[in-house]
């Protein structure tokens, strides 16, 4: 639908806009919600409203994941945004600035792991021949299970669940 010039940009935007604008389904923004990432509002009619602002987050959040950054990482820059507002080009900067930090860490493992896909990843099974030089005796094992050497700082999780 077209609009005359003289006629003003609707601030309040309904799911189906955001959608359209956005380039997201509408159950991706549904998602969204329900993970604290954007919000809206029920009308007198009870149909969901957004603000203009949220294209803005919505762009920011698809970058980041794009980018590889996990939602998890994404909300917890977003709730850290004054009154959840929306970023400003500073706040972008700082939180791309975090994201390649977060980035060149998982690119440096990610490295590590191509160049040792051939050879032992810390298992402790042994079954390699070059495992006695990566982990003697298998002391690897105290730490718990999976591949230690490989396993990135707080990912250590219940590998016997699936």
């Amino acid at each position: 639908m077209k609009k005359a010039a003289s006629q003003s940009i609707s601030v309040e935007l309904t799911v189906g806009e955001v959608a359209r604008r956005s380039g997201v389904a509408i159950s991706t923004l549904h998602y969204y919600e329900s993970e604290g990432l954007i919000s809206s509002w029920r009308n007198s009619g009870n149909q969901r409203r957004y603000a203009r602002e949220v294209l803005r987050r919505i762009a920011i959040i698809k970058v980041a994941q794009r980018s590889g950054i996990p939602l998890a990482s994404i909300r917890k820059a977003l709730e850290a945004l004054p009154d959840r507002r929306t970023p400003t080009t500073d706040d972008w900067r700082r939180l791309s600035a975090e994201w390649k930090a977060e980035l060149n860490q998982r690119i440096m493992h990610l490295t590590q792991l191509r160049d040792q896909l051939d050879s032992c990843i810390g298992c402790g099974c042994l079954s390699l021949g070059s495992c006695p030089l990566r982990n003697p005796w298998d002391e690897l094992s105290k730490l718990g299970p999976g591949p230690r050497l490989l396993l990135l700082e707080g990912e250590d999780q219940d590998l016997s669940q699936p």
